[in-house]
Protein backbone atom coordinates (compact mmCIF):
# COMPACT_ATOMS: atom_id res chain seq x y z
CA UNK A 1 0.00 0.00 0.00
CA UNK A 2 1.41 3.40 -1.03
CA UNK A 3 1.34 6.59 0.98
CA UNK A 4 -2.04 8.28 0.78
CA UNK A 5 -3.84 5.10 -0.32
CA UNK A 6 -6.93 4.43 1.78
CA UNK A 7 -7.24 1.17 3.69
CA UNK A 8 -10.25 -1.03 3.21
CA UNK A 9 -12.95 -0.43 5.82
CA UNK A 10 -12.97 -4.09 6.95
CA UNK A 11 -9.22 -4.01 7.52
CA UNK A 12 -9.44 -0.83 9.59
CA UNK A 13 -12.20 -2.31 11.77
CA UNK A 14 -10.22 -5.51 12.26
CA UNK A 15 -7.09 -3.62 13.28
CA UNK A 16 -9.14 -1.50 15.70
CA UNK A 17 -10.52 -4.58 17.42
CA UNK A 18 -7.05 -6.05 17.77
CA UNK A 19 -5.77 -2.79 19.27
CA UNK A 20 -8.66 -2.68 21.73
CA UNK A 21 -7.99 -6.26 22.77
CA UNK A 22 -4.35 -5.44 23.37
CA UNK A 23 -5.27 -2.48 25.54
CA UNK A 24 -7.89 -4.32 27.57
CA UNK A 25 -5.63 -6.56 29.78
CA UNK A 26 -3.31 -3.70 30.62
CA UNK A 27 -6.20 -1.45 31.60
CA UNK A 28 -7.76 -4.02 33.93
CA UNK A 29 -4.51 -5.32 35.39
CA UNK A 30 -3.06 -1.95 36.40
CA UNK A 31 -4.17 -2.26 40.04
CA UNK A 32 -3.04 -5.86 40.47
CA UNK A 33 0.26 -5.12 38.78
CA UNK A 34 0.83 -2.17 41.08
CA UNK A 35 0.10 -4.34 44.13
CA UNK A 36 2.47 -7.02 42.89
CA UNK A 37 5.23 -4.48 42.36
CA UNK A 38 4.66 -3.06 45.85
CA UNK A 39 4.84 -6.54 47.41
CA UNK A 40 8.02 -7.29 45.50
CA UNK A 41 9.56 -4.00 46.59
CA UNK A 42 8.73 -4.73 50.23
CA UNK A 43 10.26 -8.19 49.97
CA UNK A 44 13.49 -6.71 48.63
CA UNK A 45 13.82 -4.25 51.51
CA UNK A 46 16.22 -5.30 54.29
CA UNK A 47 14.58 -6.87 57.35
CA UNK A 48 14.47 -4.32 60.19
CA UNK A 49 16.83 -5.27 63.00
CA UNK A 50 15.90 -4.97 66.65
CA UNK A 51 19.28 -5.94 68.09
CA UNK A 52 22.83 -4.71 67.69
CA UNK A 53 25.40 -7.49 68.01
CA UNK A 54 29.09 -7.14 68.81
CA UNK A 55 30.79 -9.01 67.17
CA UNK A 56 28.24 -8.74 64.42
CA UNK A 57 28.92 -11.81 62.26
CA UNK A 58 31.32 -14.19 64.03
CA UNK A 59 31.85 -15.86 67.38
CA UNK A 60 35.49 -16.20 68.38
CA UNK A 61 36.76 -19.04 70.57
CA UNK A 62 40.32 -19.68 71.78
CA UNK A 63 41.44 -22.94 70.20
CA UNK A 64 42.28 -25.27 73.07
CA UNK A 65 41.45 -28.89 72.15
CA UNK A 66 40.08 -31.00 74.98
CA UNK A 67 38.88 -27.96 76.95
CA UNK A 68 35.71 -25.96 77.30
CA UNK A 69 36.25 -22.67 75.51
CA UNK A 70 34.33 -19.45 76.03
CA UNK A 71 33.15 -16.79 73.64
CA UNK A 72 31.18 -13.62 74.27
CA UNK A 73 28.79 -11.38 72.38
CA UNK A 74 27.18 -8.11 73.38
CA UNK A 75 23.48 -7.88 72.58
CA UNK A 76 21.76 -4.49 72.66
CA UNK A 77 18.12 -3.66 72.06
CA UNK A 78 18.11 -0.75 69.60
CA UNK A 79 14.33 -0.68 69.11
CA UNK A 80 11.68 1.33 70.96
CA UNK A 81 9.94 -1.69 72.46
CA UNK A 82 10.80 -4.66 74.63
CA UNK A 83 12.48 -7.41 72.62
CA UNK A 84 12.90 -11.09 73.38
CA UNK A 85 15.96 -12.86 71.99
CA UNK A 86 16.91 -16.51 71.70
CA UNK A 87 20.02 -18.50 70.77
CA UNK A 88 20.04 -21.58 68.56
CA UNK A 89 23.00 -23.69 67.48
CA UNK A 90 23.66 -26.60 65.13
CA UNK A 91 25.87 -28.17 67.83
CA UNK A 92 23.61 -28.40 70.92
CA UNK A 93 25.55 -31.34 72.40
CA UNK A 94 28.82 -29.42 72.70
CA UNK A 95 27.55 -25.86 73.16
CA UNK A 96 25.38 -23.92 75.56
CA UNK A 97 24.68 -20.26 76.14
CA UNK A 98 24.40 -18.11 79.25
CA UNK A 99 21.71 -16.92 79.09
CA UNK A 100 20.02 -18.93 76.29
CA UNK A 101 17.52 -16.13 75.83
CA UNK A 102 15.86 -13.24 77.56
CA UNK A 103 13.95 -9.98 77.27
CA UNK A 104 15.68 -6.61 76.83
CA UNK A 105 14.08 -3.23 77.41
CA UNK A 106 14.76 -0.39 74.91
CA UNK A 107 18.44 0.55 75.07
CA UNK A 108 19.33 -2.31 77.41
CA UNK A 109 22.33 -4.51 76.63
CA UNK A 110 23.95 -7.63 78.04
CA UNK A 111 27.03 -9.70 77.29
CA UNK A 112 26.09 -13.32 76.68
CA UNK A 113 28.70 -16.02 77.18
CA UNK A 114 28.82 -19.01 74.86
CA UNK A 115 30.48 -22.24 75.99
CA UNK A 116 31.82 -24.85 73.61
CA UNK A 117 33.80 -28.01 74.16
CA UNK A 118 36.65 -28.06 71.63
CA UNK A 119 37.33 -31.55 70.40
CA UNK A 120 40.72 -32.83 69.32
CA UNK A 121 41.17 -32.70 65.52
CA UNK A 122 41.55 -35.92 63.60
CA UNK A 123 44.76 -34.86 61.85
CA UNK A 124 46.22 -32.79 64.72
CA UNK A 125 45.84 -29.61 62.69
CA UNK A 126 43.95 -26.51 63.75
CA UNK A 127 40.85 -26.18 61.58
CA UNK A 128 40.79 -22.99 59.55
CA UNK A 129 37.02 -23.15 59.14
CA UNK A 130 34.27 -24.85 61.12
CA UNK A 131 30.70 -25.74 60.34
CA UNK A 132 29.49 -24.65 63.77
CA UNK A 133 26.98 -21.82 63.74
CA UNK A 134 24.81 -19.88 66.13
CA UNK A 135 21.57 -18.18 65.22
CA UNK A 136 20.18 -15.25 67.18
CA UNK A 137 16.46 -14.56 66.79
CA UNK A 138 14.36 -11.70 68.11
CA UNK A 139 10.71 -10.94 68.69
CA UNK A 140 8.87 -7.83 69.82
CA UNK A 141 7.00 -8.33 73.09
CA UNK A 142 4.54 -6.22 75.03
CA UNK A 143 4.95 -5.18 78.63
CA UNK A 144 7.16 -6.94 81.16
CA UNK A 145 6.54 -10.46 79.89
CA UNK A 146 8.78 -13.24 81.19
CA UNK A 147 11.00 -15.06 78.73
CA UNK A 148 10.25 -18.70 77.91
CA UNK A 149 11.64 -20.50 74.85
CA UNK A 150 8.15 -21.63 73.77
CA UNK A 151 7.09 -18.08 72.92
CA UNK A 152 9.18 -18.24 69.74
CA UNK A 153 7.38 -21.33 68.53
CA UNK A 154 3.92 -19.95 69.24
CA UNK A 155 4.48 -16.69 67.34
CA UNK A 156 6.67 -17.76 64.43
CA UNK A 157 5.33 -15.04 62.15
CA UNK A 158 6.66 -12.39 64.55
CA UNK A 159 10.19 -13.82 64.77
CA UNK A 160 13.14 -12.19 63.00
CA UNK A 161 16.48 -13.90 62.43
CA UNK A 162 18.92 -11.23 63.51
CA UNK A 163 22.10 -12.99 62.45
CA UNK A 164 23.73 -16.36 61.86
CA UNK A 165 27.15 -16.30 63.53
CA UNK A 166 30.05 -18.37 62.23
CA UNK A 167 32.39 -19.95 64.77
CA UNK A 168 36.03 -18.90 64.36
CA UNK A 169 38.91 -20.38 66.37
CA UNK A 170 41.75 -18.13 67.56
CA UNK A 171 45.26 -19.08 68.61
CA UNK A 172 45.39 -18.21 72.34
CA UNK A 173 49.17 -17.83 72.15
CA UNK A 174 49.07 -15.23 69.38
CA UNK A 175 47.85 -11.74 70.22
CA UNK A 176 45.19 -10.28 67.95
CA UNK A 177 42.52 -7.56 68.17
CA UNK A 178 39.75 -10.18 68.16
CA UNK A 179 41.34 -12.14 71.02
CA UNK A 180 41.93 -9.01 73.12
CA UNK A 181 38.36 -7.87 72.58
CA UNK A 182 37.08 -11.30 73.57
CA UNK A 183 39.05 -11.24 76.81
CA UNK A 184 37.69 -7.80 77.70
CA UNK A 185 34.11 -8.89 77.04
CA UNK A 186 34.52 -12.05 79.10
CA UNK A 187 35.97 -10.04 81.98
CA UNK A 188 33.04 -7.62 81.81
CA UNK A 189 30.53 -10.47 81.68
CA UNK A 190 32.14 -12.23 84.65
CA UNK A 191 32.13 -8.99 86.63
CA UNK A 192 28.41 -8.62 85.94
CA UNK A 193 27.80 -12.18 87.19
CA UNK A 194 29.72 -11.49 90.40
CA UNK A 195 27.82 -8.26 90.95
CA UNK A 196 24.56 -10.11 90.44
CA UNK A 197 25.54 -12.69 93.06
CA UNK A 198 26.20 -9.94 95.62
CA UNK A 199 22.95 -8.10 94.84
CA UNK A 200 19.81 -8.74 96.92
CA UNK A 201 17.56 -11.43 95.55
CA UNK A 202 14.84 -10.17 93.26
CA UNK A 203 12.68 -11.42 90.42
CA UNK A 204 15.52 -11.64 87.90
CA UNK A 205 16.89 -15.07 86.93
CA UNK A 206 19.95 -16.13 88.91
CA UNK A 207 22.98 -17.50 87.10
CA UNK A 208 24.80 -20.31 88.84
CA UNK A 209 28.35 -21.62 88.55
CA UNK A 210 30.08 -21.73 85.19
CA UNK A 211 27.01 -20.89 83.18
CA UNK A 212 24.55 -23.61 84.16
CA UNK A 213 21.21 -22.00 83.43
CA UNK A 214 19.12 -24.44 85.46
CA UNK A 215 17.63 -22.25 88.16
CA UNK A 216 14.64 -20.00 87.67
CA UNK A 217 14.54 -20.52 83.89
CA UNK A 218 13.43 -24.09 84.58
CA UNK A 219 10.86 -22.95 87.14
CA UNK A 220 9.47 -20.32 84.79
CA UNK A 221 9.20 -22.82 81.97
CA UNK A 222 7.31 -25.25 84.22
CA UNK A 223 4.90 -22.50 85.30
CA UNK A 224 4.39 -21.48 81.67
CA UNK A 225 3.70 -25.04 80.51
CA UNK A 226 1.30 -25.57 83.42
CA UNK A 227 -0.56 -22.41 82.47
CA UNK A 228 -0.77 -23.49 78.83
CA UNK A 229 -2.04 -26.93 79.85
CA UNK A 230 -4.69 -25.32 82.06
CA UNK A 231 -5.91 -23.17 79.17
CA UNK A 232 -6.20 -26.22 76.92
CA UNK A 233 -8.27 -28.04 79.55
CA UNK A 234 -10.63 -25.06 79.90
CA UNK A 235 -11.06 -24.90 76.11
CA UNK A 236 -12.00 -28.56 75.93
CA UNK A 237 -14.71 -28.27 78.58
Amino acid sequence: MTIGEERPESQSQSEGKVWNLLKLPFRHSTASTSNSVSSLARSLLPTPRRLKLDPSRKLYFPYEPGKQAKSAIRIKNTSKSNVAFKFQTNAPKSCFMRPPGGVLTPGESIIAIVFKFVEHPLNNEKPEKTGFKFKIMSMKVKGSIEYVPEMFGEQKDQVTVEQILQVIFLDPERSSPALEKLRLQLAEANAAVEAHKRAPEDADPKILGEGLVIDEWKERRERYLAKQQGEKVMDSI
